[in-house]
């Protein structure tokens, strides 16, 4: 893929016919710069030192570039009033030769300083130009150790290193890698990066687990005894900061010992990364695969100018040498010259100088060094200039560059390509200018060739160095519980590992993406405790710890565990009793006292509705008084067996009792319930419910014999002499058979799993009980910050979301599922009202609108008769019982059954039938034909009076018969029918 900063370095004009155009115009461009300056010949001179090392092609370079610069400057503003005019000294790769340099330019009176290249010569000179209020402005130092926050005078035209950890470790991210090796020079420039690299990391999940230090002046031999080092470590993920021609060294040697091999990922940071282009061939040879991070170059087409004509100005500067390309840094110059001669002239300078300390003759040179006049203002102006400049926009925030776009370049070949682009805003794109809303190239990046022959798959970034070695599994030995992790002959090397957490981690091991050797290897003091056991792998006596290890916080100050395989938590067993003691009221119990209350009351509310609507027209609700009463009771009652003989001869009355018959229903299938479970569930009850209970009561608790648990029951106040230990399912159940006072214990406090094996075997006389204290459950142990960590965690997530860890748990606990679950909660809860307050709400709003309704009817029948009632009386006591006399009457509406004689009983001294007789208007039908004729005044609608004759019984006198008058009052009660008849209703008093 083509790489953008191939068309920035490398269109150099070949041909001779652009080459003199580009001449030409470099000629044209100085003659009108002459013009102007003669126009203009009075102008104040600025003399600004300049500190590079001139030995070698970056400062020659750097000069180059400087040079281009002011000439640039002035040429395109010839009006200008100042001009700036350099001092160059060379610091030849001495810190001390920078700083002599810079002393003698300090005391020849310089107002700026442009240099020095390293970060460790910048920092001496930073101070010097502090204390003499002189600018220095370095385009190279990116040290983060250097900081214009504590050096106000400093000015860093170039991007601080610590910018370009953010696009690292958003690639290390990318790619999903959980560690990093960074690879630096010993110097404050090298380990600069260090802290905004370990941020920056953390920030994304990865981690820095080891360091490579190579000092500056190293030897070949001391570069290879590192890389070995290199080479056994786990990460493959290394990362490169030093200058390049350390870094040249350092690759060639990698090389040559297989590092740039597969599996391997090499980066660099921009100190390499920015002069990729101009390594010599050896160099780029031995780094095919590497990632290099660099700061974005935009404006293309100043570039190209400058290219151009910065290879015909070198060539001039330093005839013989071989034309070279210039890098970022000379961009990164020619942008710091351009600022200082346009802050020049903003400041007015018209009369620099310094001002010289008091007592010339000073003990030192540095007491000697004077305060510049102009310093101040130029250092303002300077922070203040902005412009776009050839290595982008120029803009300086707190007195340095700010970031702005990385850019991501991939080695092939004796070329770069392009992976891609950081930005702060987007973050990686395969595209510079995608932005999030587009969404499309976010997080992708171009194909990249990667260390080695399969340089098409990306590297997982780790690997198991130990070559021929395996993995040494540390493995538990313990008497019981063997279900879990078994040991057959574990003193001799023919020792035989079993168990479910084995067999858990073969099976994740088989999931893995990757071959992994391993050796089970048996640790014979495991039973004494589990925490010495998981130190050994801190120490590296073993690499991994398989068995029923639980997750805790203490042990992972040591080893990373992996996710838990096993539900976790600590619980206790306390054996089963049978409860005898039934109480004879327990019938009571299924039912809350409100909902006693509440039933009885709407039992005896319903009975009253269906009696109101019956009572006057249903002869079975009808009598004396202690009859209805008794009725009433009854009837409400049979409803709960469905046993009422009653006929309902009202619709409202019905659809009552359909709603009551629902709820009774209900109610009693609820309580039948209810009922059952009370009289079943308490059958069987725990010694003990209840921790506390043991505390109060003292008894002795038991454990498993070097488990954690112990320490669990100290937090949870029991005396250690309360606490007996135990290793095997057997001796639990025995400790449980003997109880506390027997040399026994009352409970056994363990993990849920070992006490799930328990409960297989002796669920019939324990159970487990009490709260559940929290715990993470088993784990596999691995050294700090191992990368299988992460994978065999992925690997149980999928073991355990299969049927795998189904068939590996049913292999060696199939009787788990056998052992019935006893509840021991002894209180099971009454029924309350809430419970039913829906069904009592309908039933009663049911029996109210059925009585309203036939209140209305009744009153709406026989409005005229309550209506005279009303009005006859006077009291309301009087009012009250004539309308209950006249309820209580049978309904005269209610019709007989055709050809059948209603007969109503009536107690008195005798017995008389009455017969209900329709008659006609003006016709009289008389039963007897002996019955005189109506008078002419019943024919016209009075009522008619009828004689009834009286028997005589035989033990009955003549006397007595003749003495006997019967008094007969006949009233008609008369009610048109639908038929146009009526009912002759005749009442017969007692006679005498």
């Amino acid at each position: 893929m083509e790489n953008p900063r191939d068309k920035h370095f490398a269109c150099i004009p070949n041909s001779p016919l652009v080459l003199l155009l580009f001449l030409f115009s470099s000629l044209a461009l100085n003659l009108q710069s002459l013009g102007a300056i003669a126009q203009n010949a009075t102008f104040t001179s600025v003399r600004v030192g300049v500190v590079l090392n001139l030995a070698l092609p970056p400062g020659m370079r750097s000069r180059t570039s400087l040079s281009m610069a002011i000439e640039d400057f002035y040429a395109a503003n010839p009006n200008y009033s100042t001009r700036v005019s350099f001092d160059f000294r060379d610091s030849m790769t001495d810190t001390v030769a920078a700083v002599s340099a810079a002393v003698d330019l300090l005391t020849t009176q310089v107002e700026a300083i442009i240099g020095p290249q390293t970060s460790a010569q910048t920092n001496f000179m930073a101070y010097l130009c502090n204390r003499a209020q002189v600018p220095l402005i370095s385009f190279s130092a990116t040290s983060p150790a250097i900081s214009p926050a504590h050096l106000p005078y400093f000015i860093r035209a170039t991007l601080n290193d610590s910018s370009q950890s953010f696009p690292i470790a958003a690639f290390v991210q990318h790619f999903g890698w959980r560690a990093v090796v960074p690879v630096y020079e010993d110097s404050d420039y090298g380990s600069g990066i260090i802290p905004s690299l370990v941020d920056a990391l953390q920030a994304v999940d990865a981690r820095i687990p080891d360091r490579s230090v190579i000092p500056i002046t190293v030897t070949d031999e001391h570069i290879e005894k590192e890389l070995y080092r290199l080479m056994n470590l786990p990460t493959r993920v290394f990362l490169v900061h030093m200058l390049p021609n350390l870094a040249s060294r350092l690759f060639k040697l990698a090389a040559k010992l297989g590092l740039l091999s597969d599996g391997y990922v090499w980066m660099v940071t921009d100190s390499v990364g920015d002069v990729l282009e101009i390594l010599d061939p050896n160099t780029t040879n031995s780094m095919q695969g590497v990632i290099g991070f660099r700061p974005y170059v935009p404006n293309p087409n100043k570039i190209f100018n400058f290219l151009a004509r910065f290879k015909t100005r070198y060539q001039k500067d330093y005839p013989g040498t071989d034309a070279t390309e210039p890098t970022i840094y000379q961009l990164r110059a020619y942008d710091a010259a351009w600022a200082l001669a346009k802050a020049v002239e903003m400041s007015n300078v018209s009369n620099p100088g310094f001002t010289m300390p008091q007592g010339g003759n000073s003990a030192t040179v540095f007491d000697r060094l004077g305060v510049s006049q102009i310093g101040p203002r130029l250092l303002d102006a300077i922070r203040k200039t902005t412009f776009d400049g050839l290595a982008g926009n120029f803009s300086l925030v707190d007195g340095q560059l700010q970031l702005s776009a990385y850019e991501i370049v991939n080695v092939i070949g004796k070329g770069l390509s392009n992976v891609g682009f950081w930005t702060l805003s987007s973050g990686l794109t395969s595209e510079l200018g995608d932005t999030l809303s587009s969404g499309n190239n976010i997080n992708k990046l171009n194909p990249i060739q990667w260390p080695g022959d399969s340089n098409d798959q990306v590297p997982r970034g780790w690997l198991i160095p130990t070559k021929g070695k395996k993995l040494r599994i540390a493995v538990p030995v313990k008497p019981g519980f063997t279900q879990f992790v078994g040991v057959s002959q574990p003193i001799s090397n023919a020792s035989k590992v079993t168990g479910y957490c084995i067999d858990v981690f073969d099976n994740v091991i088989k999931k893995l993406p990757y071959k992994v050797d391993y050796l089970y290897m048996p640790f014979k003091n495991s039973s004494l405790s589990y925490n010495n056991l998981v130190y050994q792998v801190y120490l590296n006596n073993y690499d991994v710890v398989v068995g029923d290890t639980t997750i805790l916080a203490n042990r992972t100050n040591y080893v990373d565990f992996t996710l838990p395989y096993t539900e976790s938590g600590v619980s206790m067993v306390v054996p089963i009793k049978k409860d005898t003691s039934k109480t004879i009221w327990i019938f009571l119990q299924p039912l809350t006292a409100g909902l006693w209350l509440t039933s009885l009351a709407f039992f005896f509310f319903t009975g009253f509705s269906v009696w109101v609507i019956e009572h006057r027209i249903n002869k079975e609700f009808r009598g004396s008084i202690w009859k209805q009463i008794g009725l009433l009771f009854y009837f409400s009652f049979s409803t709960l067996v469905f046993a009422h003989k009653e006929r309902l001869e009202s619709n409202l009355s019905r659809f009552l009792m359909i709603i009551w018959l629902f709820v009774v229903l209900i109610l009693t299938s609820s309580y039948t319930a209810s009922l059952t479970s009370m009289l079943t569930v308490q059958q069987l009850t725990p010694t003990i419910t209840d921790v506390n209970e043991l505390l109060r009561r003292g008894d002795y608790i038991g454990y498993q014999d070097g488990s954690f648990v112990v320490a669990l029951l100290k937090r949870l106040n029991f005396d250690t002499s309360k606490m007996r230990n135990y290793s095997a399912v057997d001796q639990y159940a025995e400790a449980l058979a003997k109880g506390s006072a027997n040399g026994g214990v009352a409970a056994i406090f363990d993990e849920i799993p070992y006490l799930k094996v328990f409960l297989s075997k002796y669920c019939a006389n324990h159970t487990m009980v009490g709260p559940t204290y929290k715990t993470d459950g088993f784990g596999f142990a691995f050294p700090k910050g191992s990368p299988l960590v992460a994978d065999v965690s992925r690997a149980i997530l999928n073991l355990t979301e299969g049927e795998g860890m189904m068939k590996i748990e049913n292999t060696w606990f199939p009787d788990l599922s056998s052992c019935p679950s006893h509840n021991t909660d002894m209180h099971s809860s009454s029924l309350s009202f809430r419970s039913f307050a829906g069904l009592f709400i309908i039933t009663g709003v049911v029996s109210v609108l059925m009585l309203l309704i036939f209140i209305g009817i009744y009153i709406h029948r026989n409005w005229d008769t309550l209506k005279k009632l009303c009005k006859d009386n006077d009291t309301t006591a009087k009012k009250f019982r004539a309308v209950s006399s006249h309820f209580d009457r049978m309904d005269s509406s209610v019709r007989p059954v055709p050809n059948e004689a209603n007969r109503l009983s009536v107690e008195g001294t005798e017995r008389y039938e009455i017969a209900l007789t329709p008659f006609r208007e003006n016709t009289v039908r008389a039963s007897d034909r002996s019955t005189p004729m109506a008078s002419p005044s019943t024919q016209e609608g009075t009522p008619m009076t009828s004689h009834s004759t009286q028997q005589e019984t035989p033990m009955a006198s003549t006397s007595t018969r003749e003495r006997t008058s019967v008094q007969t009052e006949s009233h008609n009660l008369t009610n048109q029918g639908s038929d146009g008849q009526a009912l002759e209703v005749e009442q017969i008093t007692e006679g005498r």
